[in-house]
Formats: structure tokens, C-alpha cells, sequence
């Protein structure tokens, strides 16, 4: 297992009231979708996705990210990775849902899309206005529609409701048609997303997250049913036809102990 670099944290901004941004001085070549395993010392290592070259976007759920909204600018870190799989294009319009700490993959790859001439419309969710990430960063890829849980801005309601609006509004029109959709989010919502790609015939990719130990596929943590596959070494990124065979999608996960939660 390789070992960790250490990187000094030079920029904290404060994306919303629970998502911070860690900007380190070290840059890393990652693609879209991919993750690092981060090493606060003292304290843990834990899977964060890349949301820039030089840094992760975290939001605060729980002991780990609690500790790390609590480091300062001069704080160091470890990094290993980036590991997993990526987001891939495919065609020539492409369609992103993204939700919560989610947008952070998602804003990354339709960045890297955008720049190959793909054209990008993203749906973009949070539970109110102010939890909805990297507006201007995804307005600047194409077409933007913003879903607020509270109807505090934007479309007032769920992404997967928007996104039915949106494909139901282009069935019929051929170059209104997307050849891809990208998804990362609550797992609930990205199976939404897979089910309503299934029934229009149109691929998808989906992040998933599972706990990790190793990030590298020996520790066997974050294998899923029934087909066993490791979200860090076969993932986190799987296209929708092999989600069908995973029976925990949308479902339930399994905690540090293998738990069913």
C-alpha cells in the first residue's frame, strides 16, 4: 500500500453551512468520479472525492468531517490515491442530477465534458437555497436547473421529478435527446435516477459510497450484494446495466462492522 503524501491545507472556503472546500498544496491528476483516501493523523483515514486538482469539497456528517471542518489553514493532511473509477462520456449531450455533497464529482465532470464540446444540462438539488453547491461553476457548463427540498429557490420539489419533467418534455424530440446521464447523490435518489434512465433507454452512470478501509480493493469492506464487487476498486463509478445485479442499491448499506443499516 502506498504511502500517503503529506499536503499542507492553504485555502478553507465555506461552500455552505454544512460543505467546506480544502484547497492543498499539492495538485493531483484525478478524472472525474474518482476518490482519495485522507489521512487526518491521530484521527483516521477516510474516502474523500476530488472536486478540484488541488483539493475536496466535504460535508459535515460525522466524526471524521466534524474533526476536519475543525483543521485551520497550515493544517496537514495525508493523501493517497486517487483511486476507483470515473465518469466517462459518451455522445454529444449529456444530462447530470446531482444531489447534496454529490455535486461535487458531478461538477467536476461536467467541467471536463464541457471542455470536450459536449453539451451539459445539470439538475442541481439541495434541501434549501443556500445547500445548493457550485451554482456558478455549473452555470458555466451549460444549462442549469436548481431544486430546492423547501421551494426556497428554484424548481420546488425533487431532482428525479424535475428530470421525468425534463425527458418526458423531449421524448419526442430527437435532438432534445441526451445520450448519457451522470448521477451522484443519496442513494435513494440515484436509484430514481437509474429506474427513470431505464425507461427511457437511456445509459447511466452512478457514485457510489460505501465504508472503506484500504481504498484498493484487499480489505473487502465495501464489497456489495450479491455480486461482491468493491465500490473503491470496481467503483465508485458503475454504469446502470451492472447496478441492476447490485441488490443493496437504494436499498440499505452495511456499517464498519458489516451491519445492515
Amino acid at each position: 500500500m502506498e504511502k500517503p503524501i503529506i499536503c499542507e491545507i492553504k485555502e478553507i472556503i465555506k461552500e455552505s453551512p454544512t460543505v467546506k472546500t480544502f484547497i492543498i498544496d499539492k495538485e493531483f491528476d484525478f478524472k472525474a468520479g474518482q476518490f482519495a483516501m485522507v489521512w487526518i493523523p491521530d484521527v483516521d483515514e477516510k474516502p474523500l472525492g476530488f472536486s478540484i486538482k488541488t483539493g475536496f469539497s466535504v460535508a459535515k456528517v460525522g466524526r471524521f468531517t466534524e474533526i476536519m471542518h475543525n483543521l485551520k489553514e497550515g493544517d496537514l493532511i495525508g493523501v493517497r490515491g486517487p483511486y476507483g473509477t470515473s465518469f466517462e462520456p459518451l455522445g454529444d449531450k449529456i444530462l447530470a442530477v446531482a444531489g447534496g455533497i454529490g455535486a461535487a464529482p458531478i461538477v467536476s465532470a461536467v467541467e471536463e465534458f464541457s471542455k470536450k464540446g459536449i453539451e451539459i444540462t445539470t439538475i442541481l438539488g439541495g434541501r434549501t437555497k443556500d445547500e445548493l453547491l457550485f451554482m456558478e461553476r455549473f452555470g458555466k457548463c451549460g444549462e442549469l436547473y436548481p431544486c430546492t427540498d423547501d421551494g426556497s429557490f428554484g424548481y420546488h420539489g425533487f431532482t428525479t421529478d424535475k428530470m421525468e419533467e425534463i425527458l418526458n418534455n423531449n421524448k419526442n424530440n430527437k435532438n432534445e435527446k441526451f445520450d448519457l446521464i451522470i448521477t451522484c447523490g443519496p442513494e435513494i435518489m440515484m436509484k430514481k435516477v437509474v429506474d427513470i434512465a431505464d425507461k427511457y433507454n437511456i445509459p447511466v452512470q452512478a457514485s457510489l459510497e460505501r465504508y472503506m478501509k484500504c481504498g484498493i480493493g484487499i480489505c473487502g469492506q465495501c464489497a456489495v450484494d450479491d455480486e461482491g464487487l468493491c465500490v473503491c476498486k470496481d467503483g465508485p463509478v458503475f454504469w446502470g446495466d451492472k447496478l441492476k445485479y447490485i441488490s443493496e442499491f437504494g436499498k440499505y448499506r452495511r456499517d464498519a462492522s458489516g451491519k445492515i443499516i
